[in-house]
């Protein structure tokens, strides 16, 4: 071998970081590791029709709670006249109008914001809490872990609307300011107090099974804080799962606030919301049946289009379903 190759041989070495038979100082495994993940699930992605069809569905309605004046092409869902009660859809008026005269158009998209607001603050708070109970239980076990899943599994116990309905009941009776009025903080904190048990699991399980690798071992013998250990060893590589579960929670809890309204027991005119348009126009099926036909079609595409997205990502970031 000549000087030339053997130094050529050396300086690959050395840029490979084999030299001393060592990773290279510079090297970040688990930062690889994501950024493999995550490219592999984007190629995945934009092979799957569904997730297309999802983020399309996802960011025509993002941006009609964003603009509603623009979809409702101007029109006031506050200017209403008797005279036009009940009025059929035409060309001037796509949805017609509702019961109090209003353009049913301008109310159906004005409902978008509420509802699309109230689903991701449920989530957020969904995922605040998930993720915070099911990392210690995780990370620390013995008897915090025994004691959180045991207060996770009473909570399970109560079944979502049930529990967002007992709690909004009972609200008002509370003397906190912001349960006493059933508007969006009151239906989105219900929500994810009765909620978050799901994302606890998830995020257990994949602290558990992560904590144990040799990159976290490592960490430790160098003297990372567990803080440090759990927010950039352990939970970067634990929200491949709950990021499928939140998206598809987002359109689940999207249709409960719905439920909730439906019942009586959500939002509370003056707000505007899809719950409240089919609650009040259920009375009024048969003579106007526009009045439920179409905020049930806008809301049952939102919750398709968050429940296609969380399937495009479950199985993108699911190595067993890649070709």
């Amino acid at each position: 071998m000549t000087d030339q190759q053997q130094e050529d041989l050396r300086r690959d070495q050395v840029e490979a970081g084999t030299t001393t038979g060592l990773a290279a100082p510079t090297l970040d495994v688990t930062k690889d590791r994501q950024n493999s993940l995550w490219s592999d699930a984007w190629g995945q992605l934009k092979r799957n029709p569904l997730f297309w069809i999802g983020a399309f569905l996802g960011l025509f309605f993002a941006l009609m709670a964003l603009f509603p004046s623009v979809f409702a092409r101007g029109a006031d869902p506050r200017k209403c006249s008797l005279a036009n009660s009940k009025q059929l859809p035409s060309a001037a008026h796509w949805m017609g109008y509702d019961q109090q005269g209003c353009d049913y158009l301008a109310n159906v998209v004005y409902g978008a914001r509420t509802s699309l607001a109230i689903g991701i603050l449920s989530v957020l708070g969904v995922l605040i809490l998930g993720v915070l109970v099911g990392a210690l239980a995780g990370y620390y076990g013995g008897f915090a872990d025994s004691l959180l899943a045991r207060i996770t599994d009473i909570f399970f116990a109560l079944p979502l609307i049930l529990g967002a309905l007992i709690l909004l009941r009972v609200g008002p009776s509370t003397g906190l300011p912001i349960l006493s009025d059933r508007g969006v903080g009151a239906v989105a904190i219900a929500l994810s107090v009765f909620g978050w048990m799901t994302a606890m699991r998830l995020v257990r399980s994949q602290v558990i099974a992560v904590k144990s690798s040799d990159y976290v071992a490592a960490a430790r013998a160098m003297g990372a804080s567990n803080f440090r250990i759990l927010t950039r060893h352990i939970l970067p590589n634990a929200v491949a799962p709950v990021l499928v579960f939140a998206t598809i929670t987002v359109g689940v809890l999207i249709a409960a606030e719905a439920t909730l309204t439906y019942l009586g027991v959500g939002l509370q005119r003056p707000a505007i919301s899809w719950g409240l348009q089919i609650s009040s126009g259920q009375s009024l099926l048969r003579t106007a049946p526009h009045l439920v036909l179409f905020p049930s079609i806008i809301l049952s595409l939102t919750v398709m289009a968050f429940i296609m997205l969380g399937d495009a990502l479950r199985d993108a970031l699911d190595p067993r379903q890649r070709s």
